[in-house]
């Protein structure tokens, strides 16, 4: 009998064989999922560092310090502390260095403590090491030490994901994967192994790119790295609001198609002042000020038939993007940065700029409410990382509250002169970089806008992509994507970009994209050049390879269980191999499953493809690693990830974004 006549509609359509009830799992609430939260430590941002009471904004009432201690993000309990090692060894001792501070160091010189009082050596298993019935992972037994009776952490069997990329090891003695690269010698004493050969052959290939110095840092913080280009731009700004001082309607941004010739420099003439007109309710210009770079020379995006990887706060950072890279994305982006934190020096920001360099085409995205602040970092974006960044983002849909209240994010939607601005003197700022925007299809259900702003972003602002998500800021995740009006703001964009026969700009949609043929219909039905996908990467990163490929993928258990120690791999790789860094894997890995356990394999279904908002009804997989795989008990999410990185410190807790995931209470404990 077929489940659909027996479950609520909505329900995905599982084969009798598998259900185990008809009750449904729970919802999961992908709003509090999309919630700003920590790149370090996970706990929730606070944005209102941001919020101008003067700014034009949905909200410009000053808010009282309990309100502001309220509006500090949803999961205030997620607090995910560094685990560190019992006893510290000095970093410089651990690289095989002598500390100038001696006796005076914080840390311990004692290698022989360090080394009695560390845990065993992590085993990363391989492919053939994993299995689809318990224990899931069979691995040989660490070793037992010398014949001295030799306790110690070392194990010769062990592999280091450091060491096998780069022929080095840059944490040394604190690695949890030492015996891959250091051995006793003939005295006992542990040395420390370095492979030239591979290091000079693999570098290149694994280093990661767009480290910010410590002199930039300083400048940041000390207000004086030099943004002549932001002064400029701030000037005729402010002179143009002079001339308009009597007239209520806020001036528009210069068209910067009408600029002059000149270098990416600094104007040296600013004698020529913008005069600015209103009509009905939006902006436009007469004339322009010189700007550094005419939009002719702005590298093109030629972006038509490649996948693109939306920026995901939290979830998508560099080990997932390079996970998705992998399974055929394209275009990666970084998590949603804030142009505020950037412009004061804040290590967490600066981090977000991280690329790995397999990502062939990387963006970063900024959030922010001025075009001081916006225009500010992306003149310092494009002056530290010209050439190794491909274009900058500007999210205009991002829908919580912390950062619509502050006027940033979806708000822009509402303040198009604001926007405006913004984009030209970014344009500007970046020089050959172009600026791409994202955006929603409006603040408030039943008040669609972006047919009427995209075609102005297009022609007047000149951006060199656009991607729309088919949702309000209002609608969240509550109803279906409206891909009837992406179509329509497409048909827009061409038209206005016909009569001024200007070269088409790629545009993206995006919402709802769960499989091949999702995709695919889109992109036939609507016009548009791609499909940027978030939550359907996010439960299965696996549908790069299904679009690229033209399939639906009936991915084994086995098979998913291999991408996620890819995952664990790419983590270590870049979070750092010591206690600290395997445990910031791990958290950042349970992150991921929270999601991926939501995939019900498509060969449990009675049609294709899956969709992305069907309720699922409790399921049994067909072996016993595709039943834990679609667990929704986080301690489950613990215990996988303990599979690859060693048991969980007891010290260890996990608590999901979106809280209804987790059975057997809130929070997941190894």
């Amino acid at each position: 009998m077929s489940t659909d006549s027996t479950l609520p509609a909505g329900t995905a359509p599982v084969k009798p064989e598998f259900l185990l009830s008809s009750a449904l799992r729970p919802v999961v609430d992908d709003d509090a999922a999309e919630g700003s939260t920590s790149h370090a430590g996970g706990i929730s941002r606070p944005i209102h560092d941001q919020a101008d009471t003067r700014s034009s904004g949905p909200s410009r009432k000053k808010m009282s310090r309990e309100q502001k201690k309220a509006q500090r993000g949803a999961n205030k309990g997620r607090r995910f502390g560094k685990v560190r090692d019992e006893l510290e060894l000095c970093w410089r001792v651990a690289k095989g260095s002598v500390c100038e501070l001696g006796s005076e160091c914080r840390f311990t010189h004692d290698v022989e403590a360090y080394i009695a009082a560390k845990p065993r050596d992590i085993r990363l298993p391989s492919l053939s090491n994993l299995t689809n019935s318990p224990p899931f992972v069979e691995l040989g037994q660490a070793s037992e030490g010398t014949a001295d009776g030799d306790q110690t952490c070392l194990d010769p069997n062990t592999t280091c994901v450091c060491f096998e990329e780069a022929g080095d090891c840059r944490l040394g003695l604190k690695c949890r994967f030492l015996g891959a690269h250091a051995s006793r010698d003939e005295t006992g004493a542990i040395t420390l192994v370095v492979d030239e050969q591979r290091k000079a052959r693999l570098g290149l290939t694994s280093t990661e790119m767009n480290y910010v110095s410590q002199e930039t840092l300083k400048l940041l913080r000390t207000r004086k790295f030099p943004r002549p280009i932001t002064d400029a731009y701030m000037k005729e700004l402010e002179a143009a609001n002079n001339d308009h001082k009597d007239d209520d309607a806020e001036p528009a941004a210069p068209d910067i198609a009408q600029t002059e010739e000149t270098s990416f420099g600094s104007p040296d003439d600013d004698s020529e002042k913008t005069i600015m007109t209103r009509t009905g309710d939006l902006s436009t210009q007469i004339d322009t000020p010189d700007v550094p770079a005419r939009f002719v020379e702005k590298n093109r995006l030629h972006w038509a038939g490649k996948t693109y990887l939306a920026p995901l706060t939290t979830v998508g950072n560099l080990p997932f993007r390079r996970l998705c890279v992998s399974l055929g994305a394209d275009i990666t982006c970084g998590e949603m940065g804030l142009a505020t934190s950037f412009l004061s020096a804040s290590r967490e920001e600066w981090s977000l700029v991280r690329r790995h360099p397999s990502e062939t085409i990387f963006g970063v995205q900024l959030a922010g409410n001025k075009p001081s602040t916006m225009v500010a970092t992306a003149e310092i974006l494009g002056k530290e990382f010209a050439g190794s960044i491909d274009f900058v983002d500007i999210n205009c849909g991002c829908p919580i509250d912390l950062v619509f209240r502050t006027g940033s994010g979806s708000a822009l939607l509402d303040a198009p002169a604001k926007l405006g601005k913004i984009i030209v003197g970014m344009n500007r700022a970046l020089g050959e970089i172009p600026v791409t925007v994202k955006l929603r299809t409006g603040v408030k259900d039943g008040r669609n806008t972006s047919h009427k702003l995209m075609p102005r972003i297009a022609s007047e602002w000149k951006v060199g992509c656009m991607t729309l998500h088919g949702r309000t800021r209002q609608q969240r995740y509550t109803k279906l994507a409206d891909w009837g009006y992406i179509k329509q703001c497409v048909d827009a964009v061409r038209a206005r970009e016909a009569d001024e026969g200007l070269s088409p700009i790629p545009i993206f949609g995006g919402g709802d994209c769960f499989s091949s043929e999702d995709y695919w219909n889109d992109v036939e039905t609507t016009g548009v050049d791609g499909v940027m996908i978030g939550r359907g990467a996010l439960i299965k990163p696996w549908i790069f390879t299904e679009v690229k490929e033209r399939r639906e993928w009936d991915i084994s258990s086995r098979e998913r269980l291999d991408l996620i120690g890819k995952y664990a791999e790419f983590g270590l790789s870049h979070f750092g191999t010591d206690t600290a860094g395997v445990n910031t894997t791990r958290r950042y890995l349970c992150e991921a499953l929270s999601f991926q356990h939501r995939y019900l394999p498509i060969g449990l279904l009675e049609r294709l493809p899956g969709r992305i908002n069907d309720r699922s009804p409790a399921f049994r997989g067909r072996d016993e690693l595709e039943t834990l795989l679609a667990s929704t008990d986080s301690r489950d999410w613990v215990r996988i990830s303990e599979m690859f990185l060693g048991p969980a410190p007891e010290s260890f807790i996990f608590t999901p974004k979106h809280k209804s995931n987790a059975y057997g209470g809130e929070e997941g404990q190894g």
